[in-house]
């Protein structure tokens, strides 16, 4: 330790809780300091005191930077503490439960499932390098698997650790993934059938205990074996040391195998009513734990499981079966009750059910058994006895039968999966995975414990071996000073155990005496080694127990059952009972039991029923005492096999660890930890490697991790010296690093020292930095806030001197303000008084004459008012009483009418009750709107009434009011009057009753309105409450309708919105579907054709060979012939075979055909020896029939041509009627053409029946015709040819004629129902005419005749075109049949004289019309396609010639075949053009120019297919003249679909290859490469080195991608690939691109940086640039990329508070939450300045992410390939203008 740590140094000093705890140097401690002022986190101080002996300080802490590393080995500072809180930062923070310990990997169960086992994650680790990836045990598999490969080593997995660590899981899925990786090499599915032993030895060989649900009780080392190329063949599986005590006992919490739970879960299963078996409560084997059912594990589905992976290993129904019967009559055996007898011996009951259920099961006699439970046999040297046994000892010997009858069970089921796990294919190589229980220590240790400490002694000595060996290695291959390290070397301990007179040699013989005991055994022990041994001890408080010091702890063992265990006796009369039963499958159980007696040396007896006293027989004896072995010896030689087996392979260690006893999610206990970590030997690798130089550097990783540390200076052209050079100035002890061949090595904590260095070094010039910055930031403040000051004392002066003149200014401006202003206020207030004074005098004097002249204009007025007044009474007071008169009636009439009304709506209503009731909401609706119409109405009505009366009532209390004043008046009047006369007074009181008279009647009207009116309130309201709720219900309903309307107009939005999104996505689903089923087609079609090709090579051979036989007897000329015969048809095979390869078949059928026909000839050639030359000439009368038959098929054309010509002839004058000339012409050329036909069918026949007896007569004289009439080439068989063809050449000319004559009558008959309907027409339109006047009659008629007129000059116009069209078809025809005729004849011209010679002149040639078309020979079709297609270098046609130009000549070719209506050529060159394509692409697949050439070139024929097939759709796209080269006999819609599938499976071709070419730059150069240099230094790595990020010689670059997408893009450009093709490629490169680095990022923990996410961001950044430059932005690459671009944006925000993760959330929509997680937890920083994710802030994005919908896969699918489609593009090139170079070697095609 270092003498001196300064202040503010972090340590670890020792806690009791928590092991180790952390903290930091409150004061510098100094040498001779006794104590350490200390702070702990959290906040307190303590005094720690140091060892007075050793002196020793604390462990010093790692940088914070390399916590969390995921190599150990990484850290400065290697020792306990600091393993440990590694591994808890990244299992509690980081949820990552695999580390790398050097060669180690440290796997931690997290007692949880987490989705890192997937197929995905299997395909991201295969192929990749140890260190390159995060830790996994696919990692380590994956390193086995390529060491294998690469080195032809046999390779080890170790896996070891607690029950309840993980082991059995972690070997399962090593297991799956050489599974996964390698396949099988046969079609048996061995990698299936290794994976389904996994449930079998789960179900015999685990358990539940209080530490593991699944704790396996046994060790197996599995062997999977692989062939030489690396496939899977089979396994074999050895076991160790299964825990047999469990089958009779189980501690409280735990079961028993769980086979026994899961057959007494599925005991009512029909199958297993015969076991009598029950609840797993009922059985004394099965309930003693208390525990029988585990949570969330359905035993009857664990069996079903177990059948089926039985079944899968080829064990039957009928042994399964009596598997679960051995295994149910165990249960009922420990079921049997055994009663004490007397004091020493016991009785069964008679009828014991359990014991007669066990002898039924197992087919053995109730008697033998219970005999022999109770019983057992005593042997002396003369006789045999038979002594009975105490209850106690019966009982142990039934569970000692119980056990061994298991064990039994258990080995023969591992035997029968090994047998079923063998192939007969060689073994080339293995990997072994060794499933081994870890080191025991519990406080009653027993025999079992002690072997598996045993076991794990040699285990460790091995492991340090192996370690001691590599560290050795690397120093010698460094060439580094080697020096011995003083490692711990348990040999002593193994010694002890396994040594001469060690103890296990002590046990076996303790065994082997007739009178030995636990306490003899003991004895001998401490006797033997207590004094001469320091690792063994005896306990001081116990004489029947040992101590022994192991390499993790000191272990005490009691004696007591370790020699019974030893022995493992079984009472020999019941293996003889088991042997003598009646139960195929217990005796094949026990068919090994004659080498497997008791240890004591007793003898077999005859049978199980035998109880007499006999002589042993001596030499059995012996022989039994050599072949027994006991348990521990036997465990002793398998150990030593698997050593060897082990010492023989390349080792590679998982060393599993169980965080906690409570099963509980990623939680950690320290003291639990450090335990298995001492005990697993993963501190001791620590130990060793930190014994020497722990820390390894390149020189290029010390160069840039540290050239921060360096001055310019010291920067030298050798990076290797620049290193040393620093280094030595850096760190002045030499002796702390040594210099190696490529590598630096440092001592323990030197890294820590350098990086302190550096960070200090970073941190001086951040300050500095800052420093500058900020007196540049507060200088700058200050001058401009000083500039800011003078220019505000600038204004603010002047702003005061402007102020103070202004005042003065205001002063004096304001004296003469006042001045003016007084003088004005003054007068003004004179000239108001004044105007005052006079305006109240005029209006005064005005006052006064207005009220003068008002009195007497009142006078006046008064005395003319009474008068009309008086008038207007009277009259009033008689039109009142006519009124109320006439009212009175009205209300009556009005009464008795709405009686009426109210009685007939009455009986409307109940009549139309029920069909109100009937109709729908929308006529209620109606009915209540026209009742609200007609209440309104009424209610308006009402409401006029009232008014009126209202109206009348006012004029009338008005009238009264006026007549009360008036009488008023008037009794005034006459009280002032009263001298008037006595008139007056009668008068006033008549008056005065009219007035009480009136006042009634107005009390009585006032009543009846008020009642009146309220009456009518009532029944308004009452009508404007209905009508409220009417119009309320209205509303609702409207709202309603408007509600459901607009939801329903909504939701048809929205579905149809789904729906169009979901065809969208269905139809890319699909479309990928069908491509990949394509792509699965091509494959298979490539497998076929191979196997095709085998096939008929074979069968080619074969057939040669039979013919070479048969004509060994036939003379040599006909040899000669018939082998130059069969070498012409094979040649012609071959060529045939390189077009097309469905001629294959064919071929050979024809040639075996062929060799049948030439060994009958064979037999019958000396008959036919004697036949003259002569008797064949008429053969050749084939030749002259066919002359015939072709100058009557020129005859049959002059007479259709003389037809078509009279029709063309008389087809204007309409004399097409019949009875007119032309039509008599046409029947009788047509009655011709009838009898010519059947003619020539008669002929036909003839014709074939003269072939079948002349192909019959050549079947017997085939030898000698070739003999004597044929040459060398053939020639018969070219004439047989000809006649087949021009057969089928007049059978196709009968069928077409006969086609034309159909359609030329249909055509006369439509003719003459046209005539007929024309007929009548004419005369409708005369019967019409004659019955208008003569004028209009005339007008008509001029009328019809001008629209008859024109109706046939359009008639004629039309017929005219289509004449011309036919004319131009026929010369066409003409030109070519004259030309074919040319070529075939040999014939001239008439005006070509034949002898003449012709000279070649220099004129100028006139340029020819060319049509676009390309004629051949149908004989050179496989040299177009060979030249073409087949030896085409596309280089060269992308360079020099026009794009698609391989497209465009076979496209005219086929022009050309279906010009000539030949449906044959169009269909052969089509077939040989796709299969050729198909056939250059398997040969030169891997090729990306011809892939990407022949996808051009494909496409391009599809659209000249689409172009000019004559749709309307793609002929509007076309020029006229484009539109004149259409198809016009063939429609190849079909084909266009073959071809399309074919460039689908082209352009999937064309993606595999680009990915292969991409796939080995995209890691190096998107992520590993620092494009901008400097940005991210590289941390400190461990024994498992990561690939370099620095560019060396061959590794890829940013550069290299962006070139490499840059050849592909001007690839395809120049071979003219479809611009949105080309976009579709550059979207799924970039799609791989982004995949590929994202997966990548997310199982690599040193990538997740800072850093690291602006590197991504810039390497995005090139590729966007990229794609801006060449055009390629809209093509959707730059959405592919969107995932990495997020992720990297998430390597770079801010991590801490809520608004930080809402803005993660928001802005990572395109990352799922499970990669958002795994980056957050995976987030590393690079520098001291960065900080890490807290748990916290991780916990707060999963809870504001769950309810997001998406899959839980992690990675993205690299393999996925986004549905191609190929958009309609058409050529605007004319077909006329393309030239074929020479250099095509096509001089046979013929332009047209």
């Amino acid at each position: 330790m270092e003498h001196q740590v300064e202040w503010c140094a972090r340590v670890w000093i020792p806690d009791v809780e928590e092991v180790w705890k952390s903290a930091e140097l409150t004061k510098d401690y100094k040498s001779g300091d006794v104590s350490l002022q200390l702070m702990l986190e959290d906040g307190k101080n303590i005094e720690h005191k140091l060892d007075p002996k050793t002196k020793n300080l604390p462990y010093l802490r790692n940088p914070d930077i390399l916590v969390g590393e995921n190599d150990l080995t990484a850290l400065s500072y290697l020792h306990e503490p600091a393993v440990l809180h590694n591994l808890k930062v990244r299992f509690i923070d980081s949820k990552l439960i695999y580390t790398y310990c050097g060669i180690v990997l440290v796997a931690i169960n997290p007692y949880e499932t987490l989705p890192i086992y997937g197929t995905d994650i299997i395909n991201a680790y295969s192929g990749q390098n140890m260190g390159d990836m995060d830790p996994h045990i696919f990692a380590v598999a994956e390193e086995a698997y390529k060491q294998m490969a690469r080195d032809e080593r046999n390779q080890s997995i170790i896996v070891s650790g607690e029950s309840g660590a993980g082991k059995t899981v972690s070997a399962k899925y090593a297991m799956r993934y050489f599974a996964t990786v390698s396949g099988s090499a046969s079609e048996a599915n061995v990698e299936e059938k290794v994976l389904a032993s996994n449930p079998i030895m789960e179900a015999i060989g685990n358990a539940k205990t209080t530490r593991n649900d699944n704790s396996s009780r046994f060790g197996k080392y599995i062997e999977i074996g692989f062939d030489n190329r690396y496939r899977i063949i089979g396994a074999n599986m050895r076991t160790y040391l299964l825990e047999k005590s469990r089958v009779v006992f189980q501690a409280d919490e735990e079961r028993n195998y769980h086979i026994f739970y899961q057959l007494c879960a599925s005991a009512h299963l029909p199958e297993f009513k015969a076991l009598k078996l029950s609840s797993a409560n009922d059985f004394l084997y099965t309930r003693q734990g208390r525990s029988p059912v585990i949570d969330g594990v359905d035993d009857t589905k664990e069996l079903c499981t177990t059948r089926n992976a039985f079944s899968l290993l080829g064990i039957n129904e009928s042994y399964q079966m009596g598997l679960f019967q051995v295994l149910a009559a165990i249960l009922h055996l420990g079921n049997v009750e055994i009663k004490d007898r007397d004091a020493d011996s016991s009785v069964i009951p008679p009828n014991n059910r359990h014991l007669m259920a066990f002898c039924e099961l197992v087919g053995v006699t109730y008697q033998d058994m219970s005999q022999w439970l109770c019983h057992r046999k005593l042997k002396t040297a003369t006789e045999t006895y038979i002594k009975p046994l105490p209850r106690l000892q019966a009982t142990n010997a039934r569970d000692a039968l119980s056990k061994h009858i298991y064990a039994k069970l258990f080995n023969w089921i591992v035997e029968h999966v090994n047998k079923a796990l063998v192939t007969n294919v060689k073994q080339h190589s293995f990997i072994g995975v060794l499933d081994i229980y870890g080191y025991v220590c519990v406080v009653l240790s027993n025999f079992e414990q002690f072997c598996i400490n045993y076991a794990n002694e040699k285990l460790q000595q091995q492991f340090n071996m192996h370690v001691f060996k590599l560290e050795q290695e690397e120093y010698m291959k460094e060439q580094i000073p080697w020096t011995l390290i003083d490692f711990y070397d348990n040999q002593p301990c193994i010694n002890l155990i396994e040594a001469k007179m060690g103890i296990l040699d002590l046990l076996d013989e303790e065994c082997r005496m007739p009178k030995g005991s636990d306490d003899s055994w003991a004895q001998k022990l401490y006797n033997t080694h207590l004094k001469t041994c320091s690792l063994f001890e005896k306990p001081r408080m116990s004489n029947r127990a040992f101590i022994i010091q192991h390499f993790a702890d000191k272990v005490e063992y009691q004696c007591d059952g370790f020699l019974e265990k030893n022995k493992d006796t079984v009472n020999e009369e019941q293996i003889n009972v088991m042997k003598a039963s009646k139960f195929n499958l217990l005796v094949e159980l026990f068919q090994d039991e004659e080498k497997a007696t008791s240890p004591t040396g007793q003898v077999q007896g005859t049978g199980g029923r035998t109880r007499l006293s006999i002589k042993p027989d001596k030499s059995r004896d012996t022989s039994s005492k050599e072949h027994k072995k006991t348990v521990g010896c036997q465990f002793r030689n398998s150990l030593q096999k698997l050593m060897d087996t082990l010492n023989a392979t390349t080792p590679h260690y998982v060393r599993c660890i169980k965080p906690n006893d409570f099963k509980l999610a990623f939680s950690f206990d320290p003291k639990r930890a450090v335990q298995q970590l001492r005990a697993c030997g993963v501190l001791e690798t620590i130990r060793i490697s930190a014994a020497g130089f722990p820390s390894r550097w390149t020189y290029q990783e010390f160069f840039s991790r540290y050239r921060v540390l360096m001055k310019q200076k010291d920067v030298l052209a050798d990076k290797k010296l620049t290193c040393k050079n620093v280094l030595e100035k850096l760190v002045q002890d030499q002796d702390k690093y040594q210099f190696g061949k490529t590598k630096i090595f440092f001592r323990a904590g030197q890294v820590a020292y350098l990086e302190k260095l550096r960070a200090d070094k970073l941190r001086a010039a951040c300050i500095r930095i800052q420093k500058t910055i900020r007196c540049w930031l507060a200088r700058k403040k200050y001058l401009r806030k000083r500039s800011a000051a003078i220019t505000i004392q600038r204004f603010t002066r002047g702003y005061q001197a402007r102020c103070l003149a202004k005042f003065l200014r205001r002063t004096q401006a304001a004296t003469i303000i006042q001045k003016y202003q007084r003088m004005y206020v003054e007068r003004k207030r004179y000239k108001q008084k004044q105007a005052a004074a006079l305006a109240m005098q005029t209006i005064l004097r005005a006052y006064m004459a207005r009220q003068k002249y008002q009195a007497l204009l009142r006078e006046h007025k008064a005395v003319i008012i009474q008068k009309h007044i008086r008038g207007w009474l009277a009259r009033c007071w008689y039109k009142r009483c006519l009124e109320a008169i006439v009212y009175l009636q009205c209300c009556i009439r009005r009464m008795r009418a709405k009686r009426e009304l109210k009685k007939l709506k009455i009986e409307a209503r109940s009549v139309e009750h029920f069909k109100k009731l009937n109709k729908g909401m929308e006529n209620k609706i109606m009915q209540l709107q026209r009742k609200i119409d007609e209440q309104s109405k009424e209610n308006r009505l009402v409401n006029e009434r009232l008014v009126g009366l209202e109206s009348s009532y006012t004029v009338e209390s008005e009238r009264m009011r006026g007549e009360l004043n008036r009488l008023r008046g008037v009794e005034e009047d006459a009280k002032n009057k009263a001298n008037q006369v006595s008139s007056l007074l009668e008068e006033l009181e008549r008056l005065k009753k009219e007035l009480s008279a009136t006042q009634q009647e107005k009390k009585t009207i006032e009543d009846w309105a008020q009642s009146y009116r309220d009456e009518m309130e009532k029944m308004v309201a009452e009508l404007k409450h209905q009508n409220g709720l009417l119009k309320k219900e209205k509303d609702d309903l409207n709202r309603l309708i408007q509600e459901q309307s607009q939801q329903m107009t909504e939701k048809m939005t929205r579905a149809i919105a789904e729906e169009t999104q979901q065809l969208e996505t269905d139809l890319n689903e699909e479309r990928s579907r069908y491509q990949n089923l394509l792509s699965e087609h091509l494959r298979l079609e490539e497998k076929y054709d191979d196997l095709k090709e085998e096939m008929a090579l074979s069968s080619v051979s074969n057939t040669f060979a039979r013919v070479l036989r048969a004509m060994s007897h036939i003379s040599t000329p006909f040899i000669c012939i018939s082998i130059r015969f069969m070498w012409h048809i094979r040649n012609r095979s071959s060529h045939m075979q390189d077009v097309t390869r469905g001629i294959d078949t064919s071929l050979t059928l024809k040639l075996q055909k062929r060799v049948t026909e030439l060994e009958q000839d064979k037999q019958l050639l000396p008959n036919e020896n004697k036949v003259k030359f002569s008797a064949r000439i008429p053969d050749c009368n084939f030749i002259f029939q066919r002359q015939e038959l072709e100058s009557e098929n020129k005859k049959l054309k002059h007479d259709l041509e003389e037809m078509r010509k009279s029709l063309l002839g008389n087809a204007a004058t309409g004399a097409g009627a019949p009875g007119s000339p032309a039509y008599k012409v046409l029947l009788e050329q047509l009655n011709a053409s009838c009898e010519e036909l059947e003619v020539r069918k008669e002929e036909v026949l003839i014709l074939r029946s003269q072939l079948v007896s002349q192909k019959e007569a050549m079947h017997h004289k085939v030898a000698l015709d070739i003999l004597y009439f044929l040459n060398e080439d053939g020639e018969l068989w070219l004439v047989n040819q000809g006649l087949k063809e021009t057969i089928r050449l007049l059978e196709h000319q009968l069928q077409t004629q006969r086609r034309t004559y159909d359609n030329e009558v249909e055509s006369l008959r439509s003719e003459l129902q046209n005539v007929k309907e024309e007929n009548n027409r004419q005369q409708q339109l005369l019967a019409q005419n004659l019955q208008l006047p003569p004028e209009a009659r005339i007008e008509a008629s001029l009328q019809h005749e001008i629209t008859r007129l024109t109706n046939e000059n359009l008639d004629l116009m039309e017929q005219l075109e289509k004449q011309d069209r036919t004319i131009r078809k026929l010369k066409k025809q003409l030109k070519v049949y004259s030309k074919r005729i040319g070529e075939m004849g040999g014939q001239t011209s008439p005006g070509q004289m034949v002898d003449e010679p012709i000279h070649p002149v220099n004129i100028p040639r006139r340029e020819k019309d060319f049509q676009g078309m390309l004629e051949y020979k149908k004989e050179d079709e496989m040299k177009l396609v060979k030249n073409l297609i087949l030896e085409l270098k596309p280089r060269g046609v992308a360079v020099n010639l026009i794009p698609g130009l391989p497209a465009y000549i076979l496209f005219m070719c086929l022009r050309h075949a279906d010009y000539v209506n030949d449906d044959q050529k169009v269909r052969t060159l089509l077939t040989s053009t796709i299969n050729s394509i198909k056939k250059i692409l398997k040969k030169r697949g891997d090729d990306f120019e011809t892939v990407s050439f022949w996808l051009a070139n494909t496409c391009r024929f599809l659209h000249c297919l689409k172009q000019y097939s004559g749709d309307e759709q793609f002929m509007k796209h076309n020029t006229s003249r484009q539109n004149e080269h259409c198809l016009s006999n063939f429609d190849l819609a079909e084909y266009r679909q073959v071809i399309s599938d074919l460039a689908i499976q082209i352009y999937q071709q064309l993606i595999k290859c680009m990915e292969n070419i991409l796939q080995p730059m995209i890691v190096s150069g998107m992520l590993e490469h620092e494009t901008i240099q400097g940005v991210s230094g590289v941390k400190p790595t461990g024994l498992r080195k990561r690939t370099s990020s620095i560019a060396d010689e061959g590794t890829y670059t940013l550069d290299s991608i962006l070139r490499q997408l840059s050849a592909f893009h001007s690839t395809m450009c120049q071979h003219g690939t479809d611009p949105e093709l080309i976009k579709q490629v550059v979207k799924q490169q970039f799609y791989i691109i982004g995949a590929v680095t994202l997966n990548n990022l997310l199982l690599r923990k040193d990538m997740c940086s800072w850093s690291k996410g602006m590197q991504i961001r810039y390497n995005v950044s090139q590729l966007e640039e990229w794609l801006r430059d060449k055009g390629l932005m809209t093509c959707g690459a730059k959405e592919t990329l969107e995932p990495l671009i997020q992720a990297a944006q998430l390597l770079q925000v801010k991590k801490k508070t809520d608004e930080d993760a809402e803005a993660i959330c928001s802005m990572c929509h395109a990352l799922t939450t499970a990669q958002i997680v795994k980056v957050l937890n995976l987030y590393t920083p690079v520098n001291e300045f960065e900080e890490r994710v807290s748990v916290a802030f991780i916990r707060t994005i999963q809870t504001r992410l769950r309810d997001r919908c998406e899959s839980p896969q992690l990675l993205m699918d690299t393999k996925m390939i986004y549905p191609v489609t190929f958009p309609f593009n058409p050529s605007c090139l004319a077909l006329e203008t393309i030239q074929i170079p020479s250099s095509l070697n096509l001089a046979f095609l013929t332009r047209v």
